[in-house]
């Protein structure tokens, strides 16, 4: 089996791409801090625990396995915190990647798959996004990975390293077997924080926003299933091992729904009323974020097959009966 190295492989999205990773035959070694991952989601290959910021940890862990491609999601990914707290992710976003691009470029190791982000873009309102939409981050966030996107270039220019970047943005769902699924705590993002509504786990859903030019007022976002993004980013491994070369792409549905939309999906799926209360708009927040996917789908054949909302839901609600990871 090729070892592929995956950075956060015990969060959310980086342990949906280990099991398909092992699924096509690859062995995923994660590489994971555990500050926000959880070892239970380690389940389809081995961990490795260590900081991106620790060279000599990822020298040790580059030798140990002799990885054939770097799978990077770790990152710290919060708006609300990017925004008040700018130096924790330039620190921990920034230097933790060149830190294992230095380490990966060292041991050989040059294919790359980057998860970026369409935060990158900045407020866009009525634009589809795609590759060449230009990039105006909001926020700390944003910034930092559009910093890790020109490392990249910068590092393909002077070492030969191959990158393929993904820019996308909520993502959603989860393993519709429920083996791994969404888990942060505290958690920010809204269909969980939907399903926990309903489920009584918190009083009432708090929409941030109702003053936004959408048509209901609320902040409006593009979905994407975790699952139908992991098989792009093996795509784009392949992409690399094929020889292809290093490339950009994007991500999406094309469709945006409002936070009302996600609220009155979610009680159609579950056939229950999700309480919530209205409050104000978070800083840093873009009013809408659409992203194509054109290029994805001409170039790595790339399908999204369960990036429905009701289906992206009806995965979450599944996992999250579970309750989670347990603390």
């Amino acid at each position: 089996m090729t070892p592929i190295l995956v950075t956060g492989g015990a969060g959310y999205i980086g342990s949906h791409a280990c099991k398909v990773l092992a699924r096509e035959g690859y062995l995923p070694v994660t590489f994971d801090s555990l500050v926000t991952g959880w070892s239970q989601a380690v389940k389809f290959g081995p961990l490795e625990q260590g900081d991106l910021t620790d060279r000599a940890r990822l020298d040790e862990v580059f030798a140990r396995w002799k990885p054939a491609a770097v799978m990077h999601f770790a990152a710290l990914s919060q708006v609300g915190e990017a925004m008040a707290q700018p130096g924790r992710y330039w620190r921990n976003n920034v230097q933790g990647s060149l830190t294992l691009i230095e380490a990966a470029v060292a041991a050989g190791c040059k294919d790359f798959v980057f998860s970026s982000t369409c935060a990158t873009y900045g407020d866009q309102d009525g634009v589809l996004l795609d590759e060449d939409t230009p990039q105006a981050p909001l926020n700390a966030y944003g910034a930092s990975k559009r910093a890790i996107e020109d490392m990249l270039r910068d590092f393909a220019a002077s070492d030969g390293l191959n990158h393929v970047i993904f820019r996308y943005f909520n993502v959603a769902g989860a393993d519709p077997e429920a083996e791994v699924g969404e888990f942060h705590q505290p958690e920010t993002h809204l269909i969980p924080l939907v399903l926990d509504a309903v489920a009584g786990r918190r009083a009432a859903l708090t929409v941030h926003g109702t003053d936004y030019p959408t048509r209901d007022g609320t902040a409006l976002r593009d979905y994407v299933h975790v699952m139908d993004l992991v098989e792009a980013h093996v795509a784009g491994l392949r992409w690399l091992q094929d020889g292809k070369g290093s490339r950009v792409f994007c991500l999406g549905t094309g469709t945006g729904f409002t936070v009302r939309e996600v609220i009155a999906a979610a009680e159609a799926v579950t056939g229950k009323v999700v309480p919530i209360t209205d409050g104000p708009r978070r800083a840093g927040d873009a009013v809408a974020l659409v992203s194509g996917s054109a290029r994805a789908k001409a170039e790595l054949g790339w399908q999204p097959k369960r990036s429905t909302m009701a289906q992206m839901i009806e995965d979450a609600a599944r996992w999250h009966r579970g309750n989670g990871y347990g603390a």
